[in-house]
């Protein structure tokens, strides 16, 4: 199975003027290899990755900022009665019950990368 990702994904890093460009790169590259099925593309400025043809990871990217990737279930609101995830790693903080966000300060991409690849795969399925 093919890891690539599509060309406007790598159009659009290709032309990112952001100072933490390599920690994004690294970023789309956890999220297209945390399982299979999951593709990526360009949507509300930023890369957001899509499964089972739903967004459900979208990176949020603010200049000299801390990068966030936000975990939802989709573009569109959905009743989220009945939706639980629990956390194991204490990376994600839950703003809705079916919304959360991590914030990665600079170099912890790196040290958090195996981490945060099984907890977008674990997100992936519960939002399925």
């Amino acid at each position: 199975m093919s890891k690539k990702k599509p060309a406007d994904l790598d159009a659009w890093l290709a032309a990112l003027d952001h100072p933490r460009k390599a920690e994004v790169a690294a970023l789309v590259a956890i999220a297209l290899a945390a399982r299979p099925g999951i593709t990526g593309h360009v949507k509300w400025n930023a890369p957001s990755f899509v499964h089972a043809g739903d967004d459900r990871v979208t990176l949020g990217l603010r200049p000299n900022a801390a990068l966030r990737i936000v975990f939802h279930r989709g573009a569109k609101a959905k009743d989220a009665a009945g939706f639980a995830f629990a956390d194991d790693s204490g990376l994600i903080r839950m703003v809705a019950p079916d919304r959360g966000v991590v914030t990665l300060g600079a170099g912890e991409v790196a040290a958090k990368a195996d981490a945060l690849g099984r907890l977008i795969a674990r997100w992936v399925e519960a939002a399925a």
